[in-house]
């Protein structure tokens, strides 16, 4: 059975940081791509990031210059560093595994967590 357990998640001021982690259980993702996603309160779950099995990575216009994405094959790890979080970052944080198709969209993605929360305060 796939599992995806994202981690990391809390509450923080803007300006401050988090650091996400997703574990993946159950089948390999080295070979795929991983993803990021969040869905705030009363809005569509929207793209974050992604990164590729070598290493590419694609970020949202929103989380440039501001998250990063990496992975650790070797551990089965996916991880986004979050720095100079704003109060619209407040969401939950989805870590994904692809499937098929384009990156920034969810239904590209047949693998999903549980979801961790992010709370930024102004």
């Amino acid at each position: 059975q796939v599992q995806l357990v994202e981690s990391g998640g809390g509450l923080v001021q803007a300006g401050g940081s988090l650091r996400l982690s997703c574990a993946a259980s159950g089948r390999t993702f080295s070979g795929s791509a991983m993803g990021w996603f969040r869905q705030a309160p009363g809005k569509d779950r929207e793209f974050v990031a992604a990164i590729t099995w070598s290493d590419e990575r694609t970020l949202a216009d929103s989380v440039k210059g501001r998250f990063t994405i990496s992975r650790d094959s070797t551990k089965s790890m996916v991880y986004l560093q979050m720095n100079s979080l704003k109060p619209d970052d407040t969401a939950v944080y989805y870590c994904a595994g692809h499937s098929s198709g384009g990156y920034r969209y969810s239904l590209s993605y047949g693998y999903w967590g549980q979801g961790t929360q992010v709370t930024v305060s102004s």
